[in-house]
C-alpha cells in the first residue's frame, strides 16, 4: 500500500494549522511553525517532514532554529523540495525575527546599562562568523548620533586603527563614543588584544576630548563590560 505523505493524512489534532487555530501557534513545534510557512512539501513527503530536514542541517551549523540563520539560500536550496522561493521566505523570517527583536531592545536601550546594550545588538552579532567592531557615536546627553561599522575580520582577530574611529567620532561630531563587537566563538571572555585596544582608544579619546564610555564584547546569549 503507497503511504499517504500529506498533512491531511494526518489527525486533525496533529496538523500544524488546525493545531495553531485551536492552540495557538505557542504550541507549535519549530518543525511544525516552519511547515506552516512552507505551506507545501514535496512529491513524496509532506510540508512537515520538509520542515524536520531543515532542521536537520540547520542543527549541523548550530542546535535548533538558531542554525538557520546560518544557512545560506544556496544550503537550503540544497535540501530537495526547497527552490529559491522557499529559501529566501526562510531567510527573511530569520530577519524579521532579528529586526523585532532588535525593536524590542531598542525601547529599553539606555546607555548607562551595558546589558540593554547587549540586548541591542545580540541578535545582530551573536550569529556572524566573523568579528565587527561597531562604535556608536553619542552626543553631551549621550544621544544617539549614529553608529558606524569599523571593522570586519576574521574569526580570530579584530584589529582596528584607534585614529579611524576617531575621524568617524568627529565627522559625527560625537563627544561620547561606545565599542561593541562580537566573538564567534560566542565566548565573551576578552582577549588580551581587546583590553589593548580598549585602553589605546580611552587614552586616545581622553587627549581629543572623545571620551569612551564602554567597549561590550557579545557572545552567545551573553557579553562582557570592559569599562
Amino acid at each position: 500500500m503507497k503511504q499517504n505523505h500529506t498533512i491531511k493524512a494526518l489527525p486533525a489534532q496533529d496538523r500544524p494549522y488546525e493545531k495553531c487555530l485551536e492552540f495557538g501557534p505557542e504550541h507549535l513545534t519549530d518543525a511544525e511553525l516552519l511547515a506552516v510557512i512552507l505551506r507545501t512539501g514535496r512529491r513524496g513527503s509532506s510540508s512537515l517532514e520538509l520542515s524536520y530536514e531543515i532542521l536537520q542541517l540547520a542543527d549541523i551549523r548550530r542546535q535548533g532554529l538558531d542554525g538557520l540563520h546560518h544557512l545560506s539560500i544556496p544550503e537550503l536550496m540544497g535540501i530537495p523540495g526547497i527552490g529559491k522561493v522557499k529559501a529566501i521566505q526562510l531567510k527573511c523570517i530569520g530577519e524579521l525575527s532579528r529586526r523585532m527583536a532588535r525593536q524590542k531592545a531598542r525601547n529599553r536601550l539606555s546607555f548607562h546599562a551595558p546589558e540593554t546594550i547587549a540586548d541591542y545588538y545580540m541578535e545582530e552579532l551573536r550569529h556572524l562568523e566573523q568579528e565587527v567592531l561597531l562604535c556608536m557615536m553619542l552626543d553631551t546627553k549621550n544621544h544617539l548620533l549614529g553608529e558606524k561599522r569599523m571593522f570586519l575580520g576574521t574569526v580570530n582577530a579584530s584589529l582596528v586603527s584607534p585614529r579611524e574611529l576617531f575621524l568617524e567620532a568627529l565627522r559625527f561630531q560625537a563627544v561620547n563614543i561606545i565599542l561593541v563587537h562580537n566573538h564567534p566563538s560566542g565566548d565573551p571572555t576578552p582577549s588580551q588584544e581587546d583590553v589593548q585596544i580598549t585602553q589605546r582608544v580611552q587614552q586616545g579619546g581622553e587627549l581629543l576630548g572623545i571620551h569612551l564610555l564602554d567597549h561590550i564584547i557579545i557572545g552567545e546569549h551573553t557579553y562582557v563590560s570592559l569599562l
